[in-house]
């Protein structure tokens, strides 16, 4: 019992009401297949609810006293737990709803519990009043769905093309409803419905709200839609399958009791059940064929069902009067055809009583007057009766006496109901075609009767019949059914076809008889007859035309015409306005017929004095003339001619004439304005159809003028203020008169020369021609004139009147008003930019202000600033007015793209909270419309329909448009206020809700969600995107004219909208985070989306790849943020939506469905202990159940391929021409697309056709037209092909995005590493597949090159971090294991890994090298920035075949040369040989693009290429590309293009250089040279190409500037990104110097002339050099250019080199080129006394080591560079003594015999500042003891920290956070804090690498260990400092101890001769002096040779000589010269043990 009273939230007598309602409509409507079966369950599960039909559950004594006790015991709620406590006021609110519906209570708790959740739908509405509307809502649902039931059923009127299984279904189930007694319960229903007494029981307990509650859409329309339903389920049933014979009589005993509205007709309801009764008597199908004849006999109970018409006969015969007489007369009628057509069937004889009265009850029915169907018979009688009617009136009227009352005038009312019935065509069917049966055979088979199947056919006797009633009620007419026979030619000329058969009987008629009744015109009813009455009133009025200035011309004349011509001639006039409307060709036939000249005669009437209507009617028959071009110009004139509106005034005139006094005289008396009103109709008509710019020229200035101030000033102006008998009259004036001014305006485009006066020559004067009327309203528009504001008082007015909800008179002319209102301002602001542009240019005199400002203007009514909200009303109204909403929202978009209105309208907008409220419900209810029109069958409606579902859908387009661009404005904005932002506090602290939670009303953003979301619940995904194309296909077609239907999916393009402002939303940073935060936790929104990606829908396919870009942009914000702010499993669940490639449990809520997240394919690729052929099952078995990926899928639905539209063949247009006009209306859209405007392009396209003159012109014009037609077509498919690639790409750029973000922003351990490169590696393989594809666009390719170099870079990066996961194997060792060397032995915990380098293997490598390979020549020649991306991909991708890099150990050299040699290649060895092997195949084309693109073409794309080539060079072991290279002649061009840079590189010098992009080309080709130069062939073919000639050509490197001398110690600001002018010097000469280096090291053939050239690089800028080696300045900058110096120097400035020089050299220049390598000689020792180890500059290595960033890379470099000179110097030293000094006797003596350096260095005060050794003095032997010394302690501290951080590196993990954060620093100065752990030891361990690295060459350089060559690490001499200084210290005491000669021993001048004699140079150096000794070394006395023994003891001391032991012992067993320094050691103390005697 308990669950019996428990409450259904969704309100049992409305929640499943709506799903039965949403079920049908699925199932029955929009076909969907899975809803099939819902819909059978839901009707066994709902059946009672349908048999017992709106019967309500009955009160209850037990649920009133469980509602009673509700607010303390509470009550149950279904689906929740527990119970929920009711407040006090519900409770009285459900007892009072209980009673008013006569309901159970818990029922009533149920509806106000459902009014309180949906209350946000119904803003205003309290819950009470919510209940009342739901209660209704679910009895219309019902209602609904039983109808749609019964329309699908099997019948004998129509099919819904439904499955026949559907089909047996529901009828079925309405057969059992109707055996149940549907008929009854339904027409009982239809009479206890009342919606006054519904009213007054609402009335009575407050259940009606506003007036909007009341009428519209509200509870009165809910309750007549009940009614209508159900009427309309028995009209249906009728219509499928008569009714049987009992429920035929319960229809008639209903309608018995029907009485008429007020206006005197059925209403709906009770016309929808007459129709199913006169559907029961239906006998139409005996004209069918015998079979199908048979088969509805047998089904049609009037013939089948015993009784049946003897039963309906005799109650139709009953003499009881109904309530209705007609409606019984009617009935009578129909049964009277029925037996009528029973009686033609044959074995009828039973029946022949019945059927034998057929006419008695057809008399009875006319007698009646009631005419529906008549037979030939009744016809006949009907005529001779009317026949003698007339004579009878004519009698009387002759006597003089009244018609008899008692005459009947029943053919007079079968016409006039004819007339009615055909006058109005809105489906176009033209059913009048029945009563025209073609005389003679028609041209097209198009113009026939509606059964006619071909032309030749004979036409069916009902069509003769009807046909021939037409005609011969023609012939000899009686005079009093002269007009209702002419008012039935109207309604039956309703149509072109009917219109055009008209015409001809009209034509016809005139001509049979125009012998025999002479002078009379023929026939009565004949064009004939009618245009010559007309000349003959002409003729007879013109006589009594009154003289211009009398006063009596507005008095009617008394012979005139009478009453009953008047109403005959405007009958005629109405009728042939009817016919020249719809046929173009009577129209012209017509006007060009000689005697007739109907226009001449019309106008010539117009000037005469007959009544206004007449007049009117005549202005709208030219009206109608009017509509053809050729003959609205001359009617122009016509009218200029005969001044109809005075134009030209007479100076002899008194008196005014024409319309104007007419209007101001006559009609204004008359209080009716029929002429005004049809004057502005041709006006209209004329405007729209031709357009003279010269009218009335020569007569006065030219232009529209006069025509626009009469309507404007007499027409427009003062309208509100005249007196009107009929109050629908004024807006039916206002109407026509804004009609004329939107057609000017619309058809308005500001010129320059508008703005400039234009004089003309009037009767001998000057003078100014009118401006075009478009200018005229555009100026009285941006101007705060009378006109402005009369038509903002008319929207204010108009407002007010649609907020009573109440029927007035002239509504529906005062809504077009309103509308035309509205649309002039819409026009004013779309053109008002270019028309001030053009002002402001010109020199005209005018003020105009901007219309947004105006409309900010005080309204003078309520003088509040209220007009732009009084604009906004209207979109309240968007359901009862969409038209007027449309206008509106459009105006609201164009004003909010001024940001300081945007602050104004939120001030206006929200200033009164009851405005506010209805503004903001205005919006929702525009963007929530679609519900409104949710299961119309758009493209199965009538033309209104269609129109009206365009213009809904382009409201919400622009009210969304509104909000993007409201969004781009800074806050406060409209937007913001609409989407539910709080505005009075910072934007970012909103906290969105859900409609109704805590007072958040419903806003735009719950609709947009709302429209997004519906449907993403199932399996078919969002709604827009698979339901509403059908919905809302909408037809748009250029307004002007029909070119076809373009169809548009516009819920798609909606859909694209609402996606790009929930972009928007998430983009912005204030707004993001409220709405991103509220998407995720209420909504749930990417993922229900998301989940349904790629939509499919070729159909819409622009529309659906904008939605999905959107929505792709907005999941890459989401998974940026989410991964910001570490929500791991909102992040990993996207993720493994878009990544995984195994079935999810689909659609689930929580976690359910995500289950075993982490499972996919590699899952099952780790067995640990299944066997492999277990392992290969599960394998496979896991392959059977993968899915593609969802970003894969994604990219499938991108179609790269394009159709291109066939080109224009044309007949009439020059091709050239047309193609020049399209590109002149082209424009950019608001995206950014240039697209042409087809609506100004047909525009411009008509006024040329329009131009043309001559009758072969008009001939020529339908022909023209289709050409037309044809051109707009064609660019209409242009602007497509350019939107769909536009979209395509947005697409791809959107998709890239996303992956961009999936692989760098969102924290990498979420996707497992081999996963990471599975998926990258499929996705580029997708990617090339598609774009490599024929048909692929070109124009995608841009955006897929991006996301190929994205994609490449972290499959290079993952693939690289996977090699280098180390595994320790020891104590003090680290092995790198690389997966694929199976050769090597892996520790055994690797065993089980996948073979291949990296996860996904060598042959997937080596395919997407292919593709990268194949994309690169697909580009061809052009695109050069697209293969930029290439070449970038290509060098991530070799990349992964580069070694990393590895910490050099100083264990490597232990192998011996024959282990290195014979080892097998490992996998980066064998992937670079592979790879290299696939580029070779690829041959010369390949290298042509890279070496083309290398050479010209933009910078980066040079800059990549080069990159490029230098790596493939450095791996290309056949040398196949340097070989080209040459011989192509491209190394040639690169070379010389050195000195085309030397200018451009000058220029980058200047303090404020121009952009750097020729230092990055220059740098990057100095690069690649350099990479040529490693090679001994690559250096060979440099030296020929002269490249070091053209290094020593450029003069740029001359250009040094001056050094910044706040830099000390290197310790300078960090640079802005702009380097200084030094830092761009040393930019560009470093590069010139390393390749001068390399060229030296590599060319061992042809070194001396390498050397020779680089020294004649030196002295060419030898001022540069000198200022290198000579500067102080100690940065890391300085210290580079040094050590590179030093070290070419090294290897170039030696003795012998000048021969080499390639210069013919005279004796003098010989001396200066010796005096320059002197030079350089000596300053390059005395950079030993500076570098040698100085106090100043040693500080460097003291400093604090806890330096971050840069600095501490920077002390490393300076460390290295400082070491690196030193040992340059040294060596240099080595190299001159070596080859200057053969013998010991004779050797050079570089340093002096002092060794003062050591002592005062190693003395007491070690911060003493020693004076540095100028460079033209020799230094002493000391600073080689020091450097000695120096290096041997530097040794030790380098040893100990190369030993730590290798520690460190072993152990990264375990090293405390705060360590590994500065070594992180070190790398990463900035945002070290927001990485995770796992990424910090990534960095730790490169900072350790690079720090052993370090340590290596620094001990490298210190000692003589010779490193094991590494492909990483660079190699250098061994020998290097302390061996070289052990041997030079070694050399000079062996030299001063032994063998110098002191000079104190003998005589001075002998002993300097023979001390400089045994240092000449005796051999072939001779000639190159290398030191000048004499002024050092030739003062060397015996003291100075004592000092230098007993210094040298005292300094190489025996802990001197322990550390060099040491140091060797150190490295015993891997030195390169084992015991080198033990033997110089021994040697020194050998000398120093010597005493000199």
């Amino acid at each position: 019992m308990a669950a019996l009273l428990a409450v259904n939230s969704a309100a049992s007598l409305w929640g499943p009401y709506k799903d039965i309602w949403h079920t049908v409509v699925n199932a029955l409507w929009r076909r969907q297949p899975e809803a099939v079966h819902l819909l059978d369950m839901i009707l066994k599960k709902h059946k009672p609810d349908f048999i017992s039909l709106f019967k309500n559950p009955p009160k209850n004594v037990q649920q009133h006293e469980k509602v009673q006790k509700a607010s303390t015991e509470g009550v149950a709620i279904q689906g929740q737990q527990g119970t929920r406590l009711l407040p006090e006021q519900l409770i009285k609110e459900a007892f009072i709803i209980s009673d008013l519906f006569d309901i159970g209570e818990l029922s009533a708790v149920e509806l106000l519990l459902a009014g309180e959740h949906q209350q946000p739908h119904f803003p205003g509405l309290t819950r009470g009043l919510v209940a009342v509307l739901l209660y209704w809502d679910g009895k219309r649902c019902i209602a609904n769905s039983l109808k749609t039931l019964i329309q699908s059923r099997r019948g004998k009127t129509w099919t819904l093309e439904l499955s026949p299984e559907l089909v047996s279904m529901t009828t079925r189930f309405t057969d059992e409803l109707m055996e149940q007694g549907l008929t009854y319960k339904v027409l009982t229903l239809v009479s206890q419905i009342d919606v006054n007494n519904e009213f007054e029981k609402l009335q009575r307990e407050r259940g009606l709200g506003s007036e909007k509650h009341r009428k519209e859409a509200r509870v009165s329309d809910l309750i007549k839609e009940c009614r209508q339903s159900l009427a309309e389920s028995l009209f249906a049933w009728a219509c499928q399958s008569p009714l049987a014979k009992d429920d035929t009589l319960l229809l008639i005993g209903h309608l018995e009791r029907v009485t008429v509205e007020a206006n005197g007709s059925l209403d709906a309801v009770n016309l929808a059940l007459l129709m199913a009764l006169l559907y029961c008597f239906d006998t139409s199908f005996i004209e069918q064929s015998t079979e199908e004849r048979d088969d509805m006999i047998h089904q049609l109970p009037l013939l089948t069902e015993r009784q049946y018409i003897a039963t309906i006969h005799s109650r139709l015969q009953d003499s009881q009067p109904w309530k209705l007489p007609g409606l019984q007369a009617t009935v009578r009628l129909a049964w009277a055809l029925a037996l009528r057509g029973i009686s033609q069937l044959p074995d009828v004889t039973a029946l022949a009583e019945f059927t034998e009265a057929d006419e008695a009850i057809a008399e009875l029915a006319i007698a009646d007057s009631v005419f529906l169907f008549l037979t030939e018979s009744v016809v006949k009688q009907l005529k001779n009766r009317a026949d003698e009617d007339a004579r009878m009136i004519h009698m009387s009227i002759q006597m003089g006496n009244e018609p008899p009352i008692s005459l009947r005038r029943d053919l007079e009312h079968l016409m006039l109901l004819i007339g009615e019935l055909y006058k109005k065509n809105p489906f176009h069917l033209e059913l009048a075609l029945e009563y025209w049966c073609p005389s003679e055979p028609l041209q097209t088979p198009t113009i026939m009767g509606s059964y006619l199947g071909v032309a030749h056919q004979r036409p069916p006797q009902r069509q003769v019949v009807l046909s021939k009633f037409v005609r011969q009620m023609g012939d000899l007419l009686p005079p009093t059914i002269y007009i209702p026979y002419l008012k039935m030619l109207q309604g039956l000329a309703s149509g072109p076809q009917c219109a055009h058969y008209c015409f001809s009987l009209l034509k016809v008629n005139g001509s049979s008889h125009v012998e025999n009744i002479q002078g009379t015109g023929g026939s009565p009813v004949s064009w004939e007859h009618f245009f010559h009455s007309l000349l003959l009133y002409h003729e007879h009025l013109r006589k009594d035309l009154p003289s211009a200035d009398s006063v009596q011309y507005r008095h009617l004349p008394s012979r005139g015409i009478t009453q009953k011509e008047q109403d005959g001639l405007i009958a005629f006039l109405q009728l042939t306005s009817t016919i020249i409307t719809w046929s173009e060709n009577a129209r012209l036939a017509l006007c060009e017929h000689p005697q007739w000249t109907p226009v001449v005669v019309i106008l010539g009437l117009l000037q005469c004095s007959i009544p206004p209507v007449l007049k009117a009617e005549l202005l709208k028959t030219l009206a109608a003339f009017g509509k053809s071009p050729e003959i609205a110009a001359s009617l122009w004139q016509s009218l200029e001619y005969t001044q109809i509106l005075q134009t030209v005034r007479v100076p002899s005139q008194r008196q005014a004439i024409g319309i104007e006094v007419e209007l101001n005289e006559i009609e204004s008396r008359c209080e009716e304005y029929p002429l005004t009103r049809a004057f502005c109709q041709l006006i209209s008509t004329l405007v729209e159809s031709s357009f003279p710019s010269n009218l009335g020229a020569g007569l006065r200035p030219p232009g529209f003028d006069p025509y626009l101030q009469f309507l404007r000033d007499s027409v427009f102006l003062r309208f509100r203020t005249r007196a009107y008998r009929r109050a629908a009259e004024k807006w039916e004036v206002a109407e026509v008169v804004l009609e004329v001014f939107y057609k000017l305006l619309r058809d308005y485009e500001p010129q320059l020369e508008d703005f400039v006066d234009q004089f003309v020559e009037l009767q001998g004067e000057e003078i100014i021609a009118y401006k075009p009327p478009g200018f005229s309203l555009m100026y009285h528009l941006l101007n705060e004139s009378p006109m402005l504001e009369l038509a903002l008082s008319l929207l204010e007015e108009g407002v007010k009147q649609l907020d009573t909800y109440a029927p007035f008179p002239g509504k529906k002319h005062l809504e077009k008003a309103v509308q035309h209102c509205l649309a002039l301002l819409n026009l004013t602001l779309q053109k008002e930019n270019l028309f001030m542009d053009l002002l402001r240019e010109s020199q005209l005199a005018l003020i105009v202000s901007p219309l947004e400002q105006l409309l900010q203007g005080i309204n003078p009514r309520t003088k509040k600033a209220d007009n732009v909200v009084n604009i906004a009303r209207y979109l309240y109204h968007g359901n009862s007015n969409p038209e007027l909403a449309f206008e509106s929202a459009k105006i609201l978009c164009c004003i909010s793209c001024n940001s300081n209105i945007q602050i104004k309208l939120v001030g206006d907008f929200t200033h009164d909270q009851s405005v506010s409220q209805k503004l903001m419900a205005g919006f929702v209810e525009c963007l929530d419309s679609e519900e409104t029109e949710e299961f119309v069958r758009v493209e199965e409606g009538s033309e209104y329909e269609k129109k009206l579902a365009a213009i809904r859908h382009e409201t919400r387009i622009h009210i969304l448009n509104l909000l993007i661009t409201s969004l781009e404005r800074n806050p406060p904005n409209l937007a913001l206020y609409l989407l539910g932002f709080e505005l009075k506090k910072p934007i970012s602290t909103t906290n969105l809700q859900d409609p109704g939670v805590l007072g958040c009303p419903r806003t735009c953003l719950h609709a947009i969600l709302n429209i997004l979301e519906k449907g993403t619940e199932g399996r078919t995904g969002p709604v827009a995107v698979q339901e509403y194309p059908q919905l809302a296909e909408l037809c748009y077609q250029v307004p002007e004219i029909q070119i076809g239907t373009f169809k548009l999916c516009c819920l798609l393009q909606l859909s694209k909208e609402l996606g790009l402002v929930i972009y928007q939303l998430c983009a912005c940073s204030d707004t993001s985070g409220p709405t991103m935060r509220y998407l995720r936790t209420s909504q749930d929104f990417l993922f229900s989306q998301l989940q349904h990606l790629p939509f499919s829908n070729k159909e819409y396919e622009i529309s659906m790849l904008n939605q999905m870009s959107w929505l792709m942009k907005t999941a890459s914000i989401e998974l940026r943020v989410t991964s910001l702010n570490r929500q791991r499993s909102h992040t990993q669940r996207l993720l493994h939506l878009l990544l995984d490639d195994m079935p999810v449990k689909p659609y689930s809520d929580g976690e359910g469905g995500m289950e075993d997240e982490t499972r996919s394919v590699s899952g099952f690729l780790h067995f640990d202990t299944a066997t492999k052929g277990e392992a290969l099952g599960i394998v496979f078995i896991s392959f059977l159940f993968l899915v593609r990926r969802k970003i894969l899928s994604i990219l499938d639905s991108i179609d790269f391929s394009q159709e291109i539209p066939e080109p224009l063949q044309l007949d009439f247009f020059d091709r050239a021409q047309i193609e020049q006009v399209i590109a002149n209306c082209e424009h950019k859209n608001l995206r950014g697309q240039t697209i042409c405007n087809v609506k100004l392009l047909h525009r411009v396209l008509v006024a040329e056709v329009n131009a043309l003159q001559g009758m072969a012109a008009i001939g020529q014009r339908p022909l023209l037209m289709e050409e037309i037609s044809t051109i707009l077509q064609y660019v209409v498919g242009r602007n497509k092909l350019l939107q769909c690639l536009h979209a395509k790409r947005h697409a791809l750029e959107s998709w890239r995005q996303l992956v961009e973000i999936i692989l760098t922003a969102c924290p990498q351990e979420l996707i497992q590493a081999e996963d990471r490169q599975l998926i990258i590696r499929d996705i580029l393989q997708d990617v090339h597949d598609k774009v490599l594809d024929d048909e692929a666009a070109q124009e995608l390719m841009p955006v897929v090159a991006g996301a190929v170099f994205t994609l490449t870079a972290h499959l290079s990066q993952a693939v690289r971090t996977e090699q280098k996961q180390p595994l320790v194997s020891g104590p003090g060792e680290a092995h790198y294991m690389f997966m694929l060397d199976s050769s090597l032995t892996s520790p055994p915990a690797t065993e089980n890994r996948p073979m291949g380098f990296a996860s996904i293997g060598d042959s997937s490598l080596h395919i997407i090298l292919k593709k990268l390979l194949d994309f690169i020549l697909k580009t061809g020649g052009g695109f050069q920035r697209v293969r930029t991306h290439l070449y970038g991909s290509l060098l991530y991708y070799l990349q992964i075949a580069q070694r990393p890099d590895e910490p050099d150990t100083l264990e490597a050299a232990k192998k011996t040369m024959w282990e290195r040699l014979t080892a097998p290649e490992d996998v980066f060895s064998k992937l670079q040989r592979e790879n290299m092997a696939i580029i070779e195949s690829y041959g010369a084309a390949l290298m042509e693009v890279v070496c083309r693109d290398a050479c010209d073409g933009h910078e980066i794309g040079r800059m990549l290429a080069l990159a490029l080539l230098d790596r493939i060079v450095s791996v290309d072991k056949q040398q196949q590309w340097l070989l080209y290279l040459s011989n192509s002649g491209y190394l040639k061009v690169l070379v010389d293009s050195l000195v085309e840079d030397d200018r451009t590189l000058q220029s980058l010098l200047t303090p404020q250089p121009p952009l750097l992009k020729a230092l990055y080309t220059y740098e990057s080709k100095m690069a690649f040279l350099t990479r040529v130069a490693k090679l001994q062939q690559g250096a060979l073919e440099l030296l020929r190409s002269g490249v070091i000639v053209r290094l020593a050509q450029c003069q740029v490197y001359d250009m040094r500037p001056e050094v910044d001398p706040h830099g000390v110690f290197g310790m300078r600001d960090p640079p802005m990104f702009i380097p200084t002018p030094v830092d761009r010097y040393r930019q560009i000469l470093l590069p010139a110097l390393q390749l001068c280096q390399v060229i030296l090291t590599s060319s061992i053939a042809q070194h001396l002339q390498a050397a020779g050239q680089v020294l004649q690089f030196l002295i060419s800028h030898s001022d540069t050099i000198q200022a290198i080696l000579r500067c102080h300045d100690v940065s890391a900058g300085s210290l580079q250019e040094l050590a590179l110096l030093t070290g070419i120097i090294s290897k170039a400035a030696l003795p012998g080199m000048l021969s080499e020089l390639d210069v013919d050299v005279n004796e003098g220049s010989l001396m200066e080129l010796q005096g320059h390598i002197g030079r350089f000689q000596r300053q390059c020792l005395g950079l030993l006394s500076r570098f040698g180890g100085s106090d100043r500059l040693r500080q460097f290595k003291f400093q604090d080591d806890n330096v971050e960033g840069d600095r501490v890379n920077k002390k490393d470099e300076i460390e290295l560079a400082m070491q690196q000179i030193c040992a340059n110097v040294m060596e240099y030293c080595q190299s001159l003594m070596l080859q200057s000094s053969p013998t010991f006797q004779n050797a050079v003596c570089l340093f002096t015999p002092s060794l003062s350096e050591t002592i005062n260095r190693d003395g007491p005060r070690q911060d003493t500042q020693v004076p540095v050794v100028p460079y033209w003095r020799l230094p002493g032997l000391g600073i080689i003891v020091y450097l000695l010394k120096q290096s041997a302690s530097d040794f030790f501290s380098y040893y100990d920290s190369h030993r730590r951080s290798l520690n460190k590196l072993q152990n990264v993990e375990q090293l405390p956070p705060d360590e590994i954060k500065e070594l992180c620093q070190s790398v990463m100065p900035a945002g070290v804090d927001k990485i995770s752990t796992a990424q910090k030891c990534v960095l730790a361990r490169r900072r350790l690498v690079k720090l052993i690295n370090n340590r290596a060459k620094l001990l490298s350089l210190c000692s003589c260990i010779l490193l094991q060559p590494q492909p990483r690490v660079q190699t250098l001499k061994c020998g290097i400092i302390i061996e070289t200084c052990l041997f030079i210290l070694w050399r000079h005491l062996e030299y001063y101890l032994l063998h110098c000669t002191p000079t104190d021993s003998q005589d001075s001048l002998f002993a300097s001769r023979t001390l400089f004699k045994s240092r000449r140079l005796q051999d072939s150096f001779s000639s190159e002096p290398n030191l000048d000794f004499r002024s050092g070394l030739a003062l060397v006395s015996q003291h100075d040779i004592d000092q230098l023994q007993s210094d040298a003891i005292n300094a190489f001391g025996e802990s001197l000589q322990k550390k060099l032991l040491d140091i060797e012992g150190l490295y015993s067993k891997v030195r390169s010269r084992y015991s080198f320094i033990q033997a110089l050691v021994r040697r020194i103390r050998g000398l120093l043990r010597i005493s000199r005697s």
